[in-house]
């Protein structure tokens, strides 16, 4: 049997969903998609300069899921 999905705690949403230059298009193939909770990771961690362990506790996860994110990011 697979283990209940244990949801992640975002402080908010981010406020744009494209990042890039000028005359930038989603449709670029260097476009890069990321997920909510690896936005929320690098920012508590390079924005608010909070360690791995203080972000888990921040989004209610283990400490190595957190490690996870940040190296898919």
């Amino acid at each position: 049997m697979a283990r209940p999905t244990k949801w992640r705690r975002v402080c908010r949403l981010p406020e744009s969903n494209k990042f890039g230059p000028l005359g930038f298009t989603s449709d670029d193939e260097d476009c890069i998609n990321m997920k909510v909770d690896e936005y929320e990771t690098i920012r508590l961690i390079d924005l608010e300069g909070l360690t791995q362990e203080e972000c888990a506790n921040r989004m209610d996860i283990a400490r190595t899921t957190v490690q996870g994110i940040y190296m898919r990011a």
